[in-house]
């Protein structure tokens, strides 16, 4: 870990081969940007683009009224996401002591994408085995039978269906709920509150997170007084033994309660997100959708170029600098926030020639729609196993699918992290 001080100082993030000048004084750098913007919502990669081209770094003021730093170029957001001296736990915030909402809304705060190491290494290092692609695979038959389920639910009879609504939303709740150890008896009232947050209401949002956390509580003390072979209960039965310094072999009780509160919604937007995007990009590039048709075995590269071109996430979560930190030819002072733009990395023509164009065969490696470094989605390989199904059914069982609105009509959720729609209306063929 950085120590704030010496030769760290004047590491720089990013190298553009002398093109870019390092700014010292931040009045002299355009913006901000508006974050709550419907151009944003609705054409992120578009949005992005000039701002990648001309002001990589750059100020931007986001929905919840905070300035921060918004960087854009793939080199730069790489860099970002695996420098240890930007930080996720506020309570290192420089200067100023910054909470979260979630700390105040049943405490939900002491996960994954709040904390820096040591406290993160040793919650990862509980939590990931139940997310290796041997452990995914076992939640694989589970998977297709409901997606067969809800296939057979929606149906060509009932004509044109909301395709998140029937489909894309309720497969990956049932999974993440299965993998959990939520009861079948109470999966359609978490599907129905994780459906309802992240859509500007912050009011709503704070009443979820509080149901969730009480839910989660409860269901914590059953799992340790009635065990089950589930992932909760493997996570509620792990030991409390934790220093204060982060070392141990344990989880606290919050943290467990975290940890499946950020899977739970975590894993759910972004296989909505990939779900829902993946199918608007093969109906709108019909080129590339015969091309899959034609061989269902490139589903999985598919899959890769679908997060990239597509990316379920607009930017990663918030990460402040530890220290003064250059990135992009800018010098960011210490106590900032800064969102690494992932969406605008995934579409730089640096890393991908021809970037706006969907090619299913295009080498994708490296995307960043996941992350990269220690905060890379702990839930990687379910989104993919959730969304190769999803995707290889729907176009199995209706392979002349098509939208039932013209792809200008669509409407975008208003969030700033996620990229979504709001509804896919399609005609099910």
């Amino acid at each position: 870990m950085a120590t704030g001080c010496g030769q760290s100082q004047r590491k720089t993030i990013g190298d553009h081969g002398g093109d870019l000048p390092t700014v010292r004084n931040m009045t002299d750098l355009p913006g901000p940007v508006n974050l709550d913007d419907d151009a944003y919502y609705r054409d992120p990669a578009g949005f992005f683009a000039p701002l990648r081209e001309s002001a990589p770094a750059v100020r931007a003021r986001m929905p919840d009224g905070r300035l921060a730093w918004l960087i854009t170029r793939y080199e730069d957001v790489r860099a970002t996401l695996a420098d240890p001296r930007l930080g996720n736990d506020v309570s290192r915030f420089p200067g100023r002591t910054v909470t979260r909402p979630s700390e105040g809304a049943g405490g939900v705060h002491a996960h994954l994408l709040n904390t820096d190491p040591p406290h993160h290494d040793r919650m990862r290092r509980l939590a990931q085995k139940a997310f290796t692609p041997r452990a995914v695979d076992r939640l694989r038959p589970y998977t297709e039978d409901t997606a067969k389920h809800l296939l057979d639910e929606a149906g060509p009879a009932r004509g044109t269906v909301d395709l998140l609504g029937a489909y894309a939303r309720p497969l990956p709740i049932a999974v993440l709920c299965e993998l959990l150890g939520i009861p079948k008896a109470d999966q359609e009232r978490i599907g129905a509150a994780v459906s309802g947050y992240g859509k500007g209401d912050r009011e709503k949002d704070s009443r979820v997170t509080g149901y969730l956390a009480a839910y989660l509580t409860d269901l914590i003390a059953a799992k340790r007084a009635d065990p089950g072979d589930d992932l909760l209960t493997a996570l509620a039965l792990v030991r409390d033994d934790v220093e204060e310094d982060g070392s141990g072999q344990g989880l606290t009780y919050t943290e467990v309660r975290s940890l499946a509160f950020q899977i739970i919604m975590g894993g759910f937007d972004t296989t909505v997100n990939l779900i829902g995007n993946g199918v608007l990009a093969l109906l709108t590039h019909p080129g590339e959708l015969a091309r899959l048709k034609a061989d269902p075995s490139l589903i999985r590269a598919a899959l890769e170029e679908l997060l990239r071109f597509g990316n379920p996430l607009q930017h990663a979560t918030d990460r402040f600098t530890l220290e003064e930190v250059t990135i992009g030819g800018v010098t960011v002072p210490a106590g900032e926030w800064v969102f690494a733009a992932t969406t605008a990395a995934n579409r730089d023509p640096a890393r991908y020639p021809d970037p706006d164009r969907l090619d299913l065969g295009r080498d994708t490696s490296g995307h960043v729609a996941f992350g990269h470094g220690i905060h890379y989605c702990l839930g990687a390989f379910l989104a993919r196993m959730g969304a190769e199904v999803a995707l290889g059914a729907l176009l199995a069982r209706f392979p002349e699918m098509e939208l039932a609105a013209a792809p200008e009509e669509l409407r975008w959720r208003p969030v700033s992290l996620m990229h979504g729609l709001e509804e896919l209306p399609v005609r099910l063929r």
